[in-house]
């Protein structure tokens, strides 16, 4: 078991943020650190369930006393910590910028460097940070090596950035744009893996996987459709937007040749901030985003010739990782199910609600996509805010609609049971309006 001073070191990071991060010395970070020890020693289930535990992780967060957050599949809150991160390399910045900007902070992108791939299971080589999913895989999509007539695999529940940026280059140069339309939810990994390799032939050249489908939630099999794609003699792209920090897993388990992610959702890094994986034989011949001193250099660095950028967002993302990590993987997607779990059985009891999600999770986490019969997303989604103060988000995209509602790990069972009378309210509302009718 670790010890108290452990898990300070470990939320202080590298850069000893204990030095200027208050929480960790308050009651409630106190209670954290000691209820993180405990844990250890416990079962995953048993903490899954215990509501003090979460109580005090939500203690670490700012979140807001007024609106109940349920769209943090948008983006994700930082803790408190990470805050204090931002601030601190900010204020350090401003101090003498040229100095300590390109000096001193610059530097720290190698240790940063290691402690992403270390949690992503890749070589430090293999990962560049960038600000989001965006541009991590848009240096991907618009720096390989394609020729009019090359097809590319995407499905039409991709998302709609990537979708954009796929067309341009077919636009542009001619490449053939082989789409799949999924209609979720689907709880047949075989089924899914089946179309894609229908869809391959001799002129397959990549296959874009979005490993989680951020409209509804849905979990593809990565692995086995990269297996596929490779026995055809194709590359895989995998959009690890939703499923980073999220799911338990490592980017090396999914045998893909490119991965983006934003850190700023799951992992609750600073806005702005995200990783590009590129297996280390594949470098060499992608082409960088912005354009490098050698463009076909084997270096990583190449995808991060950003010139000035927010060292204070960059350097923060450290502290990130050690705040998710002392949470621990497993136990954090297996509470982000729970938490789905906990309010969809309840509302599916009820006359006229569907959930656009798979039940398993296997194929799920915490996204989940509300349907209330008769009522459109945004109806929904505005009843939901507008009479219980309850932020989630319409969706309505190619075969999926219906409200996306996002807890995560600072969320409350007593939030969700509020869900649920209002998801109630909302279904009886449009029951008696019809019978009035």
């Amino acid at each position: 078991m670790q010890n108290r001073r452990t898990f300070i070191n470990r939320l202080a990071g590298v850069a000893g943020l204990a030095s200027f991060s208050p929480f960790i010395y308050e009651a409630q970070g106190r209670d954290l650190l000691k209820r993180l020890q405990l844990a250890n020693a416990r079962s995953i289930i048993d903490v899954v369930k215990d509501e003090d535990f979460w109580m005090a992780i939500r203690q670490a967060y700012t979140i807001s006393p007024v609106i109940i957050n349920l769209n943090n599949g948008g983006v994700c809150p930082q803790p408190k910590v990470v805050q204090d991160a931002v601030e601190h390399y900010n204020r350090l910045s401003n101090e003498g910028p040229s100095h300590f900007m390109w000096r001193i902070l610059d530097a720290g992108r190698e240790p940063l460097r290691y402690k992403l791939a270390d949690f992503g299971g890749c070589a430090t080589e293999e990962v560049a940070i960038v600000r989001n999913t965006t541009e991590a895989l848009a240096n991907v999509i618009f720096g390989l090596r394609l020729k009019a007539g090359d097809e590319v695999i995407i499905t039409k529940q991709d998302y709609p950035n990537m979708i954009n940026a796929w067309k341009q280059r077919a636009h542009r140069e001619g490449i053939v744009l082989k789409w799949l339309n999924f209609d979720f939810p689907i709880e047949d990994e075989e089924a899914i893996v089946r179309e894609f390799e229908k869809a391959m032939t001799p002129n397959t050249k990549l296959v874009h996987i979005t490993h989680m489908i951020n409209w509804n939630g849905q979990l593809l099999p990565a692995k086995k459709i990269a297996k596929v794609a490779h026995k055809n003699g194709a590359e895989v792209l995998v959009d690890g937007a939703h499923s980073f920090a999220h799911i338990d897993y490592k980017i090396s388990d999914l045998d893909c040749d490119y991965f983006g992610s934003s850190l700023h959702k799951w992992m609750c890094a600073p806005f702005g901030s995200g990783l590009l994986y590129v297996r280390k034989d594949k470098i060499k011949n992608l082409y960088p985003l912005n354009a490098a001193n050698e463009p076909e250099s084997e270096d990583i660095r190449k995808f991060e010739n950003l010139g000035t950028r927010s060292f204070a967002i960059e350097q923060a993302i450290g502290t990130a990782i050690d705040f998710h990590q002392m949470i621990g993987n497993e136990r954090k997607q297996q509470r982000l199910y729970y938490l789905k779990q906990y309010w969809t059985e309840k509302v599916l009891k009820m006359p006229g609600v569907t959930i656009g999600t798979p039940k398993s999770s296997a194929f799920s986490g915490a996204i989940a996509l509300l349907q209330v019969n008769g009522k459109s997303p945004l109806e929904v989604s505005e009843f939901l805010f507008s009479k219980y103060k309850i932020h989630t988000v319409a969706i309505d995209w190619e075969n999926i609609k219906g409200v996306r509602v996002t807890p995560n790990v600072y969320t409350t069972l007593k939030e969700l049971d509020k869900l649920v009378a209002a998801v109630e309210d909302c279904a009886t509302s449009l029951e008696s309006n019809a019978r009035k009718q």
